[in-house]
Formats: C-alpha cells, sequence, structure tokens
C-alpha cells in the first residue's frame, strides 16, 4: 500500500503538532513521571505514619523531632478550605465583572453597530417601511429580536 505524503491533494493538512520519530523521542517524561509518582507515594507513607504511630515508635525509628500531631488534621483541612475559598473568589469576581441584565454592555460589544437614536427624528429600524428608502444596516436591539421571536409580553399571563 502506497502511503501518501502528508501535504499531499487528498490530505491536505499535516498533524499539528508533528510526531517526532521514535529515534528522535525523548523518555524524560516517562522518568519525570516515575519520580512525581514514588516521591509522592513515599511522602504520603511518611505522613501517615507521623500521623498514626504512637511517640515511642517514632522516637525508636530516630527521629528526635517531628510536629505537632494537631497539624496532621490542620493542613488538609487548611488545604481544602483553601481550595473553596479560591473557588468562591473566582465566582465572586466572574459576578462581580459581569454587567447586569439591565446594562446594553451585557448581550453586545464595543464593535456593536448601534443607530444614532435622536428625538423627533424616526425610528431607523422602521426604514425598511418606506419603499423608497433603503435601510442602513444596524445591529438588531435584543427587545426587538425578542419582541418579533417570542411575541409581546403579556403582563396578564405571568401572574396566573
Amino acid at each position: 500500500m502506497k502511503t501518501e505524503n502528508p501535504t499531499s491533494p487528498l490530505s491536505p493538512l499535516a498533524p499539528y503538532p508533528p510526531i517526532p520519530s521514535p529515534e528522535y523521542r525523548s523518555r524524560a517524561p516517562e522518568f519525570y513521571g516515575f519520580v512525581a509518582w514514588t516521591s509522592t507515594a513515599v511522602l504520603y507513607v511518611v505522613y501517615l505514619l507521623w500521623a498514626l504511630l504512637p511517640d515511642e515508635y517514632i522516637k525508636w525509628l530516630g527521629v528526635e523531632w517531628y510536629p505537632n500531631r494537631e497539624w496532621a488534621i490542620l493542613v488538609p483541612a487548611y488545604t481544602v478550605v483553601i481550595c473553596l475559598l479560591t473557588y468562591f473568589a473566582y465566582f465572586a469576581l466572574a459576578l462581580f465583572g459581569t454587567p447586569a441584565l439591565a446594562d446594553t454592555s451585557a448581550f453586545i460589544d464595543s464593535r456593536a453597530l448601534l443607530p444614532p437614536l435622536r428625538e423627533g427624528e424616526p425610528n431607523p429600524y422602521l426604514a425598511y417601511a418606506r419603499p423608497e428608502k433603503i435601510p442602513d444596516i444596524y445591529d438588531l436591539p435584543i427587545g426587538l429580536v425578542n419582541r418579533v421571536a417570542y411575541g409581546p409580553w403579556n403582563h396578564d399571563a405571568e401572574r396566573e
């Protein structure tokens, strides 16, 4: 079977990122992963021994000084609280940075093309109704889109 050129007309897109050939591939990530996994496992076992063994066994192992046992509970508890506070802070910052629903910046951006609405002039959105007029191109306001898509809002139906 004939192999195709990576940028042939049958397959015009080359794979990205390019796949290195096996002779140039480094095995360093495998070693880093193994060292990270084993060191994490060893540190976890040491943490469990420190938290659960009585003092005389730890002294028998030759350890003269170690932190107070209350830190075996406080460090994980503080870690959980910090993680929860981080989620809360990001959520609060997202709410703080979100404009109100009544604000036009909630659904338009700086590239929006809005018509100049002046007192006494006809509504530029209704220019299509005049046969001699070609209307200008503007972005439609969300209220107009909702009114056309869903019909007029009925206050009485909402109260029922």
